[in-house]
């Protein structure tokens, strides 16, 4: 039986090796840091004396690729979101407050309801997002919309901001369109928010290592791929740091890290290279009651507030502008505008500042263009990531999708 391995342990490579070994195949997962996850996981911080995630994400509940992935490994429960799809906003600007609260289904009749939709718009306004019909793959958001108004500042520039993590002005049009496709279009029911309350790793990554396990599997920590040995159409060896790891023949390898590495290891790979920051503070400080498990926040330099039982945690989307903000002045201004938000009287609490640089890749028009296609011209070696041509930004349902594919187009294809 061929034996696949699976190089990197985020969500790309574990979805790809849940799905590999609930059919029977052995893998074996590396990972060169010493805990599997990437960016989707939880750490305990001892500056906080708690656990924490390196990231704040976001799941909808039409995310399927996502979501059947936890129920596979047993975590589905382990995200939880309210029953209906509401956004709760505040504007700092103005001190407004309001809630966005879609219909279910797929007909928008809650844009004809002023107490739902965005304060300060009318029903209409809505109809410029159906110029993303039209957009070709080459066009930026601001060639499509006027990036300008109530409604684009008050919903469109939050929201493609988060989900792209890229400046929506200059972002693809064709990756918004494909966001908005699968959730504003398809319905509320589709975009209720989810959020991992026990922690990242706690939902989707040690169930998933457990899952790998039990199958039959191996996870191998601290092992960095240093190359590949080619011959031909194959690949022929592993090569970890001086200790290689040959490959039979009918053996298949799926390479599911950062672009930047997978472009080192794999000869004339085109990937994208342009990478946007993303900004994630943490507060130690029990949750006042009455705080919203989510809250998007307009005219701050927050943009999403999230509440956890212990602690309020904020991400700020195209951060690079903050890359070189010392700490303290960070921290301090962003917990001014958390206290706002929250109606919190008191000092500052303990707090941590997380700062991905390359968080995920810049999804600008040319940029989209470089993610390659699973497919490789070596018979036996297999793409995945976000990076990759999912149809999707970086987000954990576009991470899933490519593992997903990975594993499909191996499981789909003859032994050499």
């Amino acid at each position: 039986m061929r034996a696949v391995h699976i190089i990197g342990a985020g969500l790309a490579g574990l979805s790809a090796a849940v799905r590999l070994a609930s059919s029977g195949i052995p893998v074996t997962v590396y990972e060169a840091a010493n805990q599997a996850g990437g960016r989707c996981r939880s750490y305990h911080d001892p500056i906080l004396d708690m656990t924490i995630d390196n990231g704040n994400h976001l799941l909808l509940s039409g995310n399927q690729a996502a979501l059947s992935y936890l129920e596979k490994i047993g975590a589905l429960d382990r995200v939880t979101g309210p029953s209906k799809a509401e956004f709760p906003f505040v504007d700092l600007a103005s001190g407004e407050r309001w809630t966005l609260r879609p219909n279910d289904g797929r007909l928008p009749w809650w844009l004809f309801a002023r107490q739902r939709r965005v304060p300060g718009t009318r029903s209409l306004d809505y109809l410029v997002l159906l110029r993303f019909l039209w957009a070709g793959p080459h066009k930026a958001i601001g060639d499509v919309l006027d990036c300008k108004g109530t409604l684009y500042e008050r919903l469109i520039d939050p929201f493609f901001r988060a989900v792209l993590n890229t400046e929506p002005q200059k972002a693809s049009a064709a990756l918004a369109w494909a966001v908005l496709r699968e959730s504003l279009a398809a319905g509320g029911r589709n975009y209720r928010p989810l959020v991992a309350q026990g922690g990242l790793s706690s939902a989707f990554v040690e169930p998933a290592l457990r899952f790998v396990e039990t199958h039959g599997g191996a996870l191998a920590l601290s092992q960095r791929l240093r190359a590949l040995a080619f011959d031909d159409d194959h690949i022929t060896a592993l090569d970890f740091a001086g200790a290689s790891v040959p490959l039979a023949k009918e053996d298949a390898v799926i390479l599911a890290v950062p672009p930047a590495v997978a472009a080192s290891l794999v000869p004339e790979l085109i990937t994208p290279v342009e990478s946007r920051t993303i900004v994630n503070a943490h507060f130690r400080i029990p949750v006042p009651a009455g705080v919203a498990p989510i809250t998007g926040v307009i005219n701050g330099e927050i943009e999403w507030l999230f509440a956890f039982p212990d602690r309020l945690s904020v991400t700020i989307s195209a951060a690079d502008r903050l890359l070189e903000t010392p700490r303290e002045e960070l921290a301090s201004r962003i917990w001014e505008e958390v206290a706002e938000v929250a109606d919190i009287v008191s000092p500052m609490p303990p707090w941590q500042i997380i700062r991905e640089r390359r968080a995920t890749f810049a999804a600008l028009p040319q940029e989209d263009a470089k993610r390659p296609s699973a497919h490789t011209r070596w018979r036996n070696l297999v793409l995945a990531g976000d990076w990759t041509a999912t149809g999707l930004p970086a987000t954990i349902e576009g991470a899933v999708r490519s593992g997903n594919r990975a594993a499909e187009l191996i499981l789909n294809t003859s032994a050499p």
